[in-house]
């Protein structure tokens, strides 16, 4: 079953393709044409999920510790495919996957992650990932942007762009998530692009 109660294009398709080519059958699951706009809960649907003898629910949820919260109360295996703006594992996994394609190895490779640090939920994943594979990681962005505390993580943190391109081998740039911000935490768009757009004169 892929459960999507958030709007995905790639990693829906991503899942489905993987899950036909592994020869599984494949339920789709919006909650936007179901009953959860009638007030179902989440344990709700998926018991009624469940009663069709699912094995494994692959999730993404606005909430972050949803799918850890449904691992609590259901028997199917949960795979996590992104939590409000907690984590996205599935995707640090193609990430370093996609580096380790590229350069032979991660050991002891520089990774910049760049951008919205703070609402992203594939940089955190990406973090703890790429630090267990032996990957050196810096933070960059605007300081509004970056959590309090994340060198606690063991990464290195800068707010200057250049000097992060200038340090690493591989740069991850995330986009603003605009949609998870409450409220503003720069100036505008156009500033931001100014300061930390990255184009090809990089």
């Amino acid at each position: 079953m892929n459960l999507f109660y958030e709007n995905s294009t790639r990693t829906r398709i991503s899942f489905e393709l993987a899950e036909k080519r592994l020869g599984a059958d494949t339920i789709n699951f919006s909650s936007s044409q179901s009953s959860v706009s009638k007030g179902e809960t989440l344990i709700d649907t998926v018991n009624n999920i469940l009663s069709m003898k699912v094995d494994m629910v692959v999730m993404r949820h606005s909430a972050s510790g949803a799918p850890h919260f449904l691992s609590n109360h259901i028997q199917a295996a949960i795979i996590n495919a992104g939590d409000g703006t907690n984590e996205h594992p599935t995707q640090a996994l193609l990430d370093a996957f996609s580096i380790r394609e590229k350069l032979s190895t991660l050991q002891g490779k520089k990774v910049a992650l760049i951008g919205d640090i703070m609402h992203s939920r594939v940089a955190l994943s990406n973090i703890y990932c790429l630090k267990k594979l032996g990957v050196e990681v810096t933070v960059a962005g605007p300081p509004t942007l970056i959590p309090k505390h994340i060198d606690s993580l063991g990464v290195h943190v800068t707010y200057n762009v250049k000097e992060a391109l200038a340090w690493c081998d591989v740069a991850n740039v995330l986009r603003i998530q605009l949609e998870r911000q409450n409220m503003p935490l720069f100036s505008s768009l156009r500033e931001y692009a100014l300061y930390y757009g990255i184009d090809k004169n990089y």
